[in-house]
């Protein structure tokens, strides 16, 4: 699967390699002067997410890596990529339309966390974004430590976070980041993490017949991994990073499928870019 996702005719590491020296270019600063504004509510401030037991896709990235807003790329030269988005309820009754009119073509909208909570904007965040022709898909907010990976898959699937192969349902993502309720690696040995991820993995897979998406940041997954485990034959990879390229990838990706490069911009919600062009996007759809 991982091979059919690279841009056609590209190589992984030039690829990435291209996208880093392009990107240097695009974003330049953190904060470039005159980004444009984000056209929904952002996300809230981490002591609102913690107190509602609900957190967005990078609210742990920000925390430990720092915030950042950014434009919408204009360019990446010889390279192909497609614009997207990702949001939660904190982003309410999305204006899909005006996101589509920017040029959102894809977006993940939060079904759970835990086995604990569900999105009450789901159904709108979901039909709206399908309605206007995105390519849409789920994502779930890991608790390693309250239950198992495969408990927290089947509740994630039976809340929103299926698949189907029509062309504009991705796979659901399993967003692993640091815990906002305590130790960073939520207590798991670095070889428990990865049964633990294998176990979501393995177990959506079984019920939906995708491999999820994993969103991760390269430095947690190395704190709470040991860059133990290798999920590159199966599974997509969402790297976070907030910066002017998508930086050193986890362990053992040789290329990322998705790239989350804000917090804020454009879009509402998180800011996202695919890694091909529109026709690789809807192939990962297709399965």
């Amino acid at each position: 699967m991982n091979t059919r996702l690279l841009p056609a005719g590209r190589g992984r590491r030039c690829a990435a390699v291209l996208a880093a020296a392009i990107l240097s270019l695009t974003f330049g600063a953190t904060t470039p002067a005159g980004a444009a504004a984000a056209t929904g509510n952002p996300n809230p401030p981490d002591s609102v997410q913690d107190a509602q037991h609900n957190h967005t896709m990078g609210s742990q990235v920000a925390r430990h890596l720092g915030h950042r807003t950014a434009p919408k790329p204009t360019s990446f030269g010889p390279l192909t990529v497609v614009y997207g988005m990702d949001v939660s309820s904190y982003q309410g009754n999305v204006n899909w339309q005006g996101a589509w009119n920017n040029g959102a073509r894809f977006a993940y909208i939060k079904a759970t966390e835990g086995t604990y909570y569900t999105n009450a904007n789901f159904e709108q965040q979901y039909d709206g974004s399908y309605n206007v022709g995105m390519i849409r898909g789920s994502y779930h907010f890991a608790t390693p430590n309250t239950t198992s990976g495969g408990t927290q898959a089947n509740y994630f699937v039976d809340h929103g976070g299926g698949w189907s192969a029509d062309g504009k349902t991705l796979p659901g993502a399993l967003d692993i980041e640091w815990n906002p309720y305590g130790a960073d690696c939520y207590g798991l040995s670095q070889g428990g993490m990865v049964q633990w991820i294998l176990d979501f993995s393995n177990t959506y897979h079984a019920r939906t017949g995708a491999w999820p998406v994993i969103y991760t940041a390269q430095q947690w997954w190395q704190e709470c991994t040991g860059n133990q485990g290798d999920f590159t034959s199966t599974n997509p990879l969402w790297v976070a990073r907030y910066a002017s390229s998508a930086g050193t990838l986890p362990y053992a990706w040789g290329y990322y499928t998705f790239w989350q490069y804000a917090d804020s911009g454009t879009f509402p919600g998180d800011q996202d870019l695919f890694n091909g062009a529109y026709d690789r996007l809807q192939a990962l759809s297709l399965g």
